[in-house]
């Protein structure tokens, strides 16, 4: 059977958990877990990729299901976002980095929806790293949004077809290929290895199609105390596996 021994990942995909249990821990208000992660903790993960030339770096920073949180919780991620794309860019600037994104932004204020357009353009250019935040991202979700574009799309190709050619151009955009480019990932490569932070050993509909052959990596290290050091545990263990990608 054939067997690669993994290299340094080209993507690392990070399920950021563990945010509220480190504020309770640390008798702090539950944001500022939130808090020391997107204002400390992604810094410094995104300048070891760097270091490391990993080159694709995707973070979960708000799943679909947030919004069931409490309203203060879910505004204080907001005004969090809002530091990040609107006043806090200069905190990667110079550093080479294409801020990217995943999932459904149109729930979004329209401000923060207008930052992260902002910040996108901005860093177009860039080519050492390539930052995606997974914001109001679901797997069940983006799969069905795909779904939904294939149909668009299958309609505006079956027009007069007989059953034939009909049975034949369904089969043509029914593919793995035309469905994966009609997903939010469709300008990345599919993640190398995927950590969760917390404790947790479940993807809770993180990529479900794109973690195909990943490797995963689960710590009981919560999010805001997942640092360089940490990456860098993660990435020994990486090292040591053998892929086979179903060979």
């Amino acid at each position: 059977m054939s067997k690669t021994k993994a290299p340094v990942p080209t993507h690392v995909a990070i399920i950021m958990d563990g945010n509220r249990r480190w504020a309770r821990q640390n008798k702090l208000q539950i944001f500022k877990g939130h808090e020391k992660v997107a204002k400390e903790v992604i810094q410094a993960l995104v300048d070891r990729c760097l270091e490391l030339k990993i080159s694709y770096l995707t973070l979960w920073a708000f799943s679909t299901e947030n919004w069931k949180r409490s309203q203060r919780e879910v505004d204080a991620i907001l005004n969090l976002l809002r530091d990040m794309f609107i006043d806090g860019r200069e905190a990667l600037e110079g550093r080479d980095v294409k801020i990217n994104t995943i999932g459904e932004l149109a729930r979004f204020p329209e401000d923060i929806q207008q930052g992260i357009v902002e910040w996108k353009e901005e860093s177009k250019n860039a080519q050492s790293l390539t930052v995606t935040f997974a914001l109001n991202y679901g797997g069940r979700d983006e799969i069905l949004r795909a779904i939904r574009q294939l149909m668009l799309i299958l309609v505006g190709e079956i027009k007069g077809l007989n059953q034939s050619a009909l049975a034949k151009k369904i089969a043509e955009l029914t593919t793995e290929k035309f469905l994966s480019a009609q997903l939010d990932t469709t300008d990345l490569p599919d993640p190398d290895l995927i950590i969760r932070t917390g404790g947790e050993q479940r993807l809770s509909g993180f990529m479900p199609w794109q973690s195909a052959y990943a490797e995963f990596y689960f710590t009981k290290v919560l999010m805001p105390d997942f640092g360089a050091e940490q990456l860098d545990l993660a990435l020994k263990e990486y090292a040591c596996r053998e892929r086979r990608f179903g060979k």
